[in-house]
């Protein structure tokens, strides 16, 4: 018999409080977000999904720590759990999960969604923490006008 048991959710808070004790990396909920985002600076934010639905979750979350050592202390890091996840990727138009959302000062930057090759991350992250802040895409909305059935994309 295999003893192993697949993460799911309370094996993923334990992880992400694991995370939070060494190596400094933010839990938070919603709510807590935009007070962590405004102290300002380059931001990663960890977008999780139940690991039993996204098991690249699990997989992005033991990472993490080692992603944040590709950029020295430049990044400070957060991560949410499922439920505050989507609340935020909503603000984003995230659609896939994980997701580490980046934002600097507040503005956003950009986001990688899923798991990338190792060998690929670190260039990612370096281009993303390039890049200036701009406008972040939203979740389309189909427009109706008043005499018309057909949606605007």
């Amino acid at each position: 018999m295999n003893d192993y048991a697949a993460p799911n959710l309370d094996s993923l808070a334990a992880l992400l409080e694991r995370q939070a004790l060494r190596h400094g990396i933010a839990c938070v909920d919603a709510a807590g977000l935009d007070a962590f985002v405004a102290k300002g600076g380059d931001v990663l934010i960890l977008l999780t999904e139940d690991p039993a639905r996204s098991p690249e979750t699990w997989d992005v979350a033991v990472i993490l720590p080692e992603i944040l050592k590709t950029c020295g202390r430049r990044l400070r890091a957060a991560a949410l759990m499922p439920a505050d996840s989507r609340e935020v990727a909503a603000r984003y138009g995230i659609t896939r999960y994980p997701a580490q959302l980046f934002l600097r000062d507040g503005g956003y930057v950009g986001v990688l969604e899923g798991m990338l090759d190792w060998d690929a991350w670190g260039g990612a992250v370096a281009r993303k923490l390039a890049l200036p802040v701009g406008r972040a895409p939203s979740i389309g909305i189909p427009v109706r006008g008043p005499a018309s059935d057909s949606a605007c994309h």
